[in-house]
């Protein structure tokens, strides 16, 4: 019995762990990425929004196809019984005259229809078409430019977090070895064996606060990044996510000339691809709202159907019954429908609206290589900054375990040492934002010239 008792407990505890393994999930940094191009909502937005502008532009093409307008009704028209000519005779010479009298009422069924299809608009379909293409590729635009905003996001989140857990770590490293410190001091004023003041103690015990609120901050900053990442990533706050890299690392630098780099932001940033997709899409409006000043030729058919059941049908070639009969014909015919001051302001508004882009493009092409300069020389700077910075902390480590070690041999005083532990922390810590940094630099150097990994 005990034996069953005891498999069904391991049983159950095997379940429970393979649950929370299932919970749990670890990633790179790639894997983060694409789990947040995967999971945003911003993404979704964006693209429903290339799919509303594809359906205006299969709104702009459906209007080369055929159309119908129809009008169908029931209603009511005077009852007539007899014929055309007087007394209600079907043949004579003397038309009837009691059209003031009203016997009666009928039902009265009327539709009438047309069925048409443009031939010739002089452009304003292929106008209108192209402008609705133009449009859906500004959409894409920012879609692409939304999924870059992603990506950095995402690689500030999981950089943010490596910073905040290295800082964290190597606090609580320098916070032990600060407490051994104290409680070595202390015990020298216990003993009062004259290796150490009571200043010391003071000393220590005043780098100890400081080095507590860095510590709690870096914690703080280290669970903010987490969940942040967690949200960008699509897993949930409630989840357990890990990173694979054990530290933060500098990211190769780009093995890209300056200049190449300037050229690929023109060529391939999203919001480049936008300008020139709507420099297209005004053009073609400014075509078409020039060519809304002309008419549209037109084929199809129309057609008209009455019928009264009270009234008596009207057979006559030269006269038509409104309430009864019908008719059908296919045509060609001209439609002209504009409002030449309305059309020609509307032209000035496209026109204005087109050489407003044209200059916008001409500040990005202006503006752009900056922007991909400064990202440039500031990954460059932080790149160099943080080589001499690991070398500044490997000299300011060293310095802090010989002051230790002078400390408990008696020969360095508590201040000298705290003075240590301060420099090694600020250079430490300076070292890790600094990569942080440069990673972030590289990152926005990539967002700039319309890289999306």
């Amino acid at each position: 019995m005990m034996l069953k008792t005891l498999t069904s407990t391991l049983l159950a505890a095997g379940v429970l762990l393979a649950a929370s393994s299932a919970h749990a999930e670890t990633v790179n940094l790639q894997q983060a990425v694409a789990m947040s191009l995967a999971a945003d909502p911003r993404v979704k937005e964006r693209e429903q929004v290339v799919e509303a502008a594809r359906a205006l532009l299969e709104e702009a093409k459906g209007n080369a196809g055929w159309r119908i307008s129809a009008n169908a009704f029931i209603g009511l028209a005077p009852e007539v019984e007899g014929g055309f000519y007087q007394g209600g005779a079907y043949s004579g010479t003397v038309p009837r005259t009691d059209g003031d009298n009203l016997d009666g009422v009928s039902d009265w069924t009327h539709l009438d229809f047309a069925l048409i299809k443009p031939l010739f608009t002089f452009g304003k379909i292929e106008h209108y078409g192209e402008a609705a293409q133009g449009n859906v590729d500004v959409k894409r635009g920012e879609l692409s430019k939304t999924q870059g905003d992603i990506v950095y996001d995402t690689k500030r989140a999981y950089f943010g977090y490596l910073t905040a857990r290295d800082i964290r770590v190597f606090l609580e490293d320098i916070q032990s070895r600060l407490d051994r410190a104290i409680a070595s001091v202390d015990r020298n004023l216990k003993e009062e064996n004259g290796e150490s003041k009571q200043s010391d103690l003071y000393a220590l015990q005043t780098a100890k606060g400081l080095l507590s609120k860095y510590v709690h901050q870096s914690r703080a900053i280290e669970k903010v990044s987490l969940d942040g990442l967690k949200v960008l990533t699509g897993v949930g706050l409630k989840t357990e996510l890990a990173v694979v890299d054990e530290r933060i690392a500098p990211v190769p630098f780009p093995q890209v000339e300056l200049a190449d780099l300037h050229a690929r932001a023109l060529q391939d940033r999203p919001e480049m691809r936008q300008l020139e997709a709507g420099l297209r899409a005004r053009r073609a409006l400014v075509a078409a709202k020039k060519a809304d000043r002309m008419p549209n030729v037109y084929a199809g058919v129309i057609g008209q159907f009455n019928y009264a059941s009270n009234r008596e049908r009207l057979d006559n070639p030269y006269l038509t019954d409104p309430f009864n009969g019908g008719g059908l014909t296919p045509v060609v015919g001209v439609k002209w429908d504009s409002v030449f001051g309305v059309t020609d302001a509307r032209i000035n508004q496209a026109q204005a609206e087109l050489e407003a882009l044209n200059h916008k493009k001409a500040f990005a092409v202006s503006g752009i290589p900056f922007e991909v300069s400064e990202a440039y020389v500031n990954a460059k700077a932080n790149l160099d900054a943080q080589q001499e910075l690991a070398e500044g902390a490997t000299a300011a480590r060293r310095w802090m375990i010989a002051s230790l070690a002078d400390l408990s041999a008696g020969i360095e005083s508590a201040g000298t040492v705290a003075d240590a532990i301060r420099n090694y922390v600020l250079v430490h810590t300076e070292y890790l934002r600094t990569v942080n940094d440069y990673n972030m630099n590289v990152a926005q150097l990539a967002r700039l010239t319309g890289e999306l990994r």
